[in-house]
């Protein structure tokens, strides 16, 4: 499977209003199991482990193992990998196959109660049988610059749209999430695509991270769909000072946000958006009057 072939074709029976039905082709999202290993030095000894399994659409799963590494705490810069490569079995259409593994330097130390915590990580939930919020926080330092960068809010009412005229898979699937980094400006500077909400960020970090470009303190990070705690722990981990997301945030992610001094917003939707901590990084607001009342989306 090569890096384009994220979708796959299938035939459909539609059924239509009154019993008519059609039958044609339809683009489905592909979805494999990717396993990330990591190779590290103990005792002089070369060994390797497998760290996750995660179930993604086949293309920068480079991008992806790294990103996962680092938003997970495991390694912290890049010159700290030594090689990124596909093993095990190949796959049988002469493509990729799905196990990847990131060899680090002899002289890099792991922190081995990280990789204790062996964990399933599907595309809907994300990352699962973490042992508790406090390991999830660990190593998440509060962002440097609470007034920095500034985006306005005409901005960010774009945002949704270019990001969505970007989403090529998505138009033929309809079943990929999206996640962005847009400048100030509101150009889109990068932008990657997944099943799974978490692997499209990972695999949006990871291209910043294997580029040394981490920490992210001057862009805001655009999600197609709501905005979990994973999602708000990935993003400060990357240094990403503003999350947007087109979806509703959850209770956690904006208690964590607004402990890390990260702007929070969601239902960017619509020319419409709620800001839920780090309303200083957004201009253009207009202070409602005494008497009047703000109204927020619900989910």
């Amino acid at each position: 499977m090569t890096k384009q072939q994220n979708f796959t074709e299938k035939t459909v029976r539609r059924i239509k209003s009154g019993g008519e039905s059609l039958v044609e082709q339809d683009a489905l999202a592909v979805e494999e199991p990717l396993e990330i290993r990591l190779g590290f030095n103990e005792s002089g000894k070369a060994k390797h482990k497998s760290v996750s399994i995660t179930m993604r659409t086949p293309g920068d799963d480079f991008e992806l193992a790294a990103g996962f590494l680092f938003t997970e705490g495991i390694i912290k810069s890049a010159d700290q990998i030594n090689k990124i490569k596909h093993c095990g079995i190949p796959a049988k259409d002469g493509g990729f196959n799905n196990t990847v593994r990131v060899d680090l330097r002899s002289d890099v130390a792991i922190d081995f109660k990280r990789l204790e915590r062996h964990f399933y990580t599907s595309s809907s939930c994300g990352v699962c049988g973490k042992t508790s919020i406090e390991a999830l926080q660990t190593g998440v330092c509060s962002l440097a610059e609470h007034s920095s960068p500034v985006f306005a809010s005409e901005t960010i009412h774009r945002l949704p749209e270019i990001l969505r005229s970007f989403q090529n898979v998505f138009d033929r699937t309809g079943g990929l999430h999206a996640a962005a980094l847009f400048n100030t400006a509101g150009e889109m500077e990068s932008l990657r695509e997944d099943v799974g909400r978490h692997n499209a960020v990972d695999k949006l970090i990871g291209t910043q991270f294997l580029a040394s470009k981490t920490p992210v303190s001057d862009k805001l990070l655009l999600v197609s769909g709501r905005a979990s705690f994973e999602l708000v722990q990935k993003a400060l981990m990357a240094g990403i000072p503003i999350l947007a997301a087109v979806g509703a945030p959850s209770s956690l992610a904006v208690e964590l946000a607004g402990e890390y001094g990260m702007t929070l917003l969601g239902f960017v939707r619509d020319n419409r958006f709620n800001i839920y901590c780090g309303a200083e990084r957004i201009e253009g607001q207009k202070t409602v009057k005494k008497g009047e009342s703000v109204k927020f989306e619900k989910a």
